[in-house]
């Protein structure tokens, strides 16, 4: 059993407030749940409101296809905000 994390660093240069911030981040969380079953979460720079910090975990068979789940998580990620991902980080464990 092999556990990947990834950590998703988006910027936001629309967002005013932390309103819009937490609107986006709820429904970026919500889609990519529903969609591939992983556990995700804004984890750092919450107070920061131009700037989307995301956790994302999965538990797999094969590192392969834990890389594979989470890069389809970051293209999913990319594909479905206006926000422009600027930095990923993956980790298995």
């Amino acid at each position: 059993m092999f556990i990947g994390t990834a950590i998703i660093k988006l910027h936001a240069p629309w967002v005013h407030s932390l309103k819009e911030k937490r609107a986006e981040v709820q429904k970026l969380t919500s889609r990519v749940r529903n969609k591939f079953n992983a556990s995700v979460c804004e984890v750092e720079m919450l107070d920061i409101h131009k700037t989307i910090v995301l956790g994302v975990g999965c538990v797999a068979n094969s590192k392969c296809y834990l890389y594979t789940v989470l890069q389809e998580i970051v293209k999913f990620v990319e594909v479905n905000t206006n926000a422009e991902v600027f930095d990923v980080e993956y980790d298995t464990f």
